[in-house]
């Protein structure tokens, strides 16, 4: 409970809900859903780049390409959903802003979902990042 208040706070603090206004009642799952993607990526993203990094190393799975941990957008939507670790060329993955998550059924027999490394957040003119693969998905908790 102590965890949930606490991070009520700092999610509300970062998103102008405290302060000299009053504060208002909110659902923090939907929250976080909405528009702490972009926000927990932008502030731990780095961190939990690194902690990747060596979670592979670890595990003899390391590499010696660029990583960076960028969010997942919902190929319909352009929604928040995720995030994701990509790896590739240094100058390449530097141009990885996001990356686009596509999804379809084939043949009422499985599903798929594709992850595109994209040079955008804007999912309505998707250009992918040639060279760039994903390696590592980040399951937060809410």
């Amino acid at each position: 409970m102590k965890k949930q208040i606490i991070a009520a706070v700092t999610v509300a603090s970062l998103l102008g809900f405290a302060g000299g206004s009053a504060v208002q009642a909110f659902n923090l799952g939907s929250i976080l859903k909405v528009g702490g993607i972009s926000v927990l990526v932008s502030k731990y993203g780095d961190e939990i780049n690194t902690f990747l990094n060596k979670l592979l190393m670890k595990n003899g799975v390391g590499t010696d390409y660029a990583t960076k941990v960028v969010p997942i957008l919902s190929g319909g939507t352009g929604k928040y959903i995720g995030a994701v670790q990509v790896v590739g060329p240094s100058g390449q993955v530097d141009k990885v802003k996001a990356v686009a998550q596509i999804e379809g059924e084939f043949n009422g027999i499985a599903r798929a979902k594709a992850l595109i490394p994209v040079a955008t957040t804007d999912v309505t003119n998707l250009n992918r990042v040639q060279g760039v693969g994903v390696s590592a998905i980040i399951d937060f908790k809410f």
